[in-house]
């Protein structure tokens, strides 16, 4: 039998470390977590002009039960097929072997040789309401383990939660985890016990995590690397949202990359896209990789540029509802400007977007 979060967490053998006493140490407790409220404005985490980059690692927390009525199959959803997290009875993903954890995922960390993490930040969150109602108290808090290492607590340091009459109580919480991810360096992280529900229902059960960190080295270019967070819907009469990304000026024709996390994107159901722009006069540039189509960027998918991609396990093509995706820029910096600017388009999807981040050439 499994045991719910709270009496997994008292358990001594499981290793449990607040970050408020882990920080403590370095003279800095975690400041208390921000008040639910219905949206967030994206607002800038952090900012850094160093030589480096950023990398992320992620995975979603449910999958879809084998069996069941829907018109694609779950295998055949799991490898990339076009579904939806509403047609399914979901469950959860439980890779870690450890019979009191509900859930649990690990994605790969790919630090270059020689990086120092210079900052690292958790994100987790999804659906508290889908077949089953899951109580909130717990969103605040997962289990995180480091390469090599054993289960340990992490608390949030800050939580939004937004509920919509669609049926669906989505939520998204955060923590600072730059001295645990600095020490570890690159390799497999698992994040178990996110608060997500499971089942079925009209909104869909959905739910992961994504790890970003930001790295210097000196070997790479300068690079201006920024981190924002909000909570913001797509819904009826809010298929639209514009976030500025300032505090990061753009030289004309500026390399970089962008990326952002979402949760309740469904693969097959087109009229969503991502586009980025520079300058006050530049034409949007719409964003998109292997993974995602210009036209269904809310795809359920966890991608980044290249063939080679980050070690997921498991390694599901289609999340069923939670995406992480890092694109590269393009032709969306060909003029100079004050910083990017974010469009996003969901015209039909119903969906939450929380976590945007860019590493972009500072120039010479």
């Amino acid at each position: 039998m499994r045991h719910p979060l709270g009496s997994l967490l008292r358990r001594p053998a499981v290793g449990a470390v607040s970050l408020a006493a882990l920080f403590a140490t370095c003279g800095a407790a975690a400041a208390p977590p921000s008040p639910e409220a219905e949206s967030i404005a994206f607002t800038q985490r952090y900012r850094v002009l160093q030589h480096g980059g950023v990398v992320r690692a992620a995975n979603s927390a449910l999958t879809c039960r084998a069996g069941g009525s829907a018109k694609t199959s779950c295998p055949a959803a799991r490898s990339g097929g076009a579904a939806a997290n509403g047609d399914f009875d979901m469950t959860y993903t439980d890779v870690d072997r450890d019979p009191r954890t509900d859930n649990s995922s690990s994605a790969e960390v790919r630090l270059p040789a020689g990086a120092k993490v210079t900052y690292a930040r958790l994100y987790w969150g999804g659906n508290l309401r889908a077949g089953e109602r899951k109580p909130a108290g717990d969103s605040r808090r997962v289990l995180f383990q480091e390469p090599g290492g054993s289960h340990r607590e992490v608390l949030a340091d800050s939580l939004v939660g937004h509920r919509v009459a669609g049926g669906a109580d989505a939520y998204q919480a955060s923590a600072d985890v730059t001295r645990l991810v600095r020490a570890s360096g690159g390799g497999s992280y698992t994040v178990a016990q996110i608060d997500v529900a499971k089942g079925r229902s009209a909104a869909g059960a959905c739910g992961g995590w994504t790890l970003v960190a930001a790295y210097e080295k000196r070997a790479e270019p300068l690079r201006r690397i920024a981190l924002w967070d909000g909570f913001e819907s797509f819904s009826e009469g809010h298929r639209g949202h514009t976030v500025r990304l300032g505090g990061m000026p753009v030289a004309a024709g500026a390399t970089g990359r962008v990326g952002m996390v979402a949760y309740n994107g469904d693969r097959g159901v087109t009229g969503d896209s991502l586009s980025v722009s520079s300058g006050r006069r530049a034409r949007p540039v719409a964003l998109r990789n292997t993974a995602n189509p210009a036209d269904d960027v809310l795809n359920s998918s966890i991608s980044e540029p290249g063939r080679a991609q980050p070690r997921r396990v498991p390694a599901y093509a289609n999340t069923l509802g939670y995406d992480s995706d890092v694109f590269t820029l393009g032709r969306g910096t060909r003029q100079r400007g004050p910083g990017l600017d974010l469009r996003m388009i969901s015209r039909r999807d119903t969906a939450w977007i929380g976590v945007l981040f860019a590493a972009v050439d500072a120039g010479p």
